[in-house]
């Protein structure tokens, strides 16, 4: 059946290559043009932060400044956008008293700043009399949308056809706010139809009403979609996500082949791939002498680029990183900013093992590529990892990847079996400190079987995690979505949570 182009409207706090603080910026910045080179019209809307540049990005206003309802009042919103690659429209909605700022997130009126992006957003596709089949709403920030079209919108003609699909990127991150929240969003007066448990008594959470009312939900793997039905990665949220399990889906995320190539990357030092990928070594050089650590092809270098937490596995390493150090020939680079505990106990490890150790205590877009493309082996011990990029970049790069077995890092990285030739990297299942020094023991002994590593490391640069299979996934699930408005929708074919 010849089924007609599907048009999508993204909402999402952050997108490469306008504003970035995550993962999730990554997506907006390549899902949106894979969708389209499948022949659909996808735009996305997102805050006109102040340091968005309006005349490096070519930002235009589109629409004249128009109110948008917020507590019992009304504030202003201006349109603007610009178009990327393959014809992607982005829309900006200005307002300074929100968004004139430096920062995105972590300001006291957060929960304002996002009710407003969403709202805004909503009454401009009225003002461009262009109705979406499918709202595509990213985390907590844009949760509230599926609430409102079930709620204020749902006797509105303009969206009788629109569908909401509601995807998180990180479960733990839920947007929390007073129970006044209600009243700025214009909910106050459809609280009975939300079901106890959605918050704590006198609190509003964001990514629960997401879940509720959205028509289909997923999440960016198929593995961490399983796993949060269970109380141990379900943050709260369990019980919802089995009640509506019918509607939950895992499509993994891919990676931007187009910015993740070391056959053409201007940051890294030499090109290579991984038919040739031979001049890896004149990039692992390069590592090393801007890191300042000593010149040599012998001793594997390990690389970490992770927000420093205990989520990515930071306090695993803190119990290892000794006996590590001391019995074992390698080298680490680290790059990163998170918990202070974790900035004072790199930076003592750096200052004990000089020739050993490097620390980045920032974050650096062009440094991240020399380090995908000058390691040996790429570290993520995560304790929960919704899907993760890193380690499908590493590989891209030919950085052979150690991961604990969660969420997408089980979905992308196959255990590696020398005695059968198989398999892409190294893995562990238990998240303590042992299991971890066991995988990387193995690691380190398999690097010295270097025809055998150059074969892993080839294997994984031969995987393919772009966006094209999970474009067309995305596809099929707004068409389930459209379908199962306001009805149970089947279960998919594809990446189906266990039941």
């Amino acid at each position: 059946m010849n089924e007609r182009p599907l048009r999508v409207l993204m909402l999402a706090a952050e997108m490469v290559p306008f504003a970035k603080t995550g993962g999730l910026a990554d997506v907006l910045g390549a899902l949106p043009k894979a969708l389209r080179g499948l022949g659909h019209d996808v735009r996305v809307c997102l805050p006109r932060y102040g340091f968005i540049d309006k005349t490096r990005f070519g930002l235009r206003r589109v629409l004249e400044p128009f109110p948008v309802p917020m507590n019992s009042g009304t504030e202003v919103a201006e349109i603007l956008m610009t178009e990327l690659d393959r014809g992607v429209i982005v829309y900006f909605v200005e307002n300074a008293k929100f968004y004139d700022r430096e920062g995105i997130y972590m300001y006291p009126d957060d929960a304002d700043r996002f009710i407003f992006l969403c709202r805004a957003g909503l009454e401009m596709l009225r003002r461009l009399a262009w109705p979406p089949d499918i709202i595509h709403c990213h985390d907590w920030h844009t949760a509230l949308v599926p609430n409102w079209l079930v709620t204020i919108y749902r006797d509105d003609p303009f969206f009788a056809g629109t569908a909401t699909v509601y995807t998180v990127h990180n479960l733990a991150y839920q947007g929390v706010f007073g129970h006044r929240v209600l009243e700025i969003a214009g909910l106050a007066r459809y609280e009975f139809e939300a079901p106890a448990g959605l918050a704590p008594k006198h609190q509003i959470n964001f990514m629960g009403r997401g879940l509720f009312y959205a028509d289909v939900i997923n999440t960016v793997s198929p593995t961490y979609a399983s796993e949060i039905l269970t109380p141990e990665y379900g943050e709260g949220f369990d019980w919802l996500l089995r009640e509506r399990r019918d509607r939950l889906y895992g499509i993994l995320n891919g990676i931007d082949y187009e910015v993740f190539n070391p056959a053409t990357d201007p940051h890294i030092a030499a090109h290579y791939s991984a038919a040739d990928p031979t001049p890896k070594r004149i990039d692992k050089e390069a590592l090393q002498a801007e890191a300042g650590l000593p010149v040599t092809a012998e001793t594997p270098l390990i690389g970490m680029i992770a927000r420093l937490s205990d989520q990515k596995g930071f306090d695993l390493l803190a119990q290892i990183a000794d006996p590590l150090l001391q019995n074992l020939e390698f080298q680490l680079v680290v790059l990163g900013t998170g918990d202070e505990h974790y900035h004072r106990l790199l930076s003592d490890l750096q200052r004990r093992y000089p020739t050993r150790v490097k620390v980045f205590l920032t974050f650096n877009a062009p440094l991240a590529q020399r380090i995908y493309a000058g390691t040996d082996m790429f570290l993520m011990p995560s304790r929960f990892e919704p899907c993760g990029l890193g380690q499908m970049i590493a590989m891209r790069y030919g950085s052979v990847p150690i991961v604990r077995r969660t969420g997408g890092l089980a979905d992308t990285v196959q255990e590696y079996k020398p005695e059968c030739g198989t398999g892409t990297g190294f893995t562990f299942g238990p998240y303590d400190g042992l299991a971890l020094l066991t995988a990387l023991v193995k690691a380190l002994a398999n690097y010295a079987h270097r025809e055998a590593w150059g074969a892993l490391l080839r294997r994984g640069m031969s995987m393919d995690f772009s966006w094209q299979a999970s474009a067309e996934k995305y596809i099929d699930l707004y068409r389930r979505a459209l379908a199962g408005r306001r009805q149970p929708v089947a279960p998919a074919e594809f990446d189906e949570v266990p039941g």
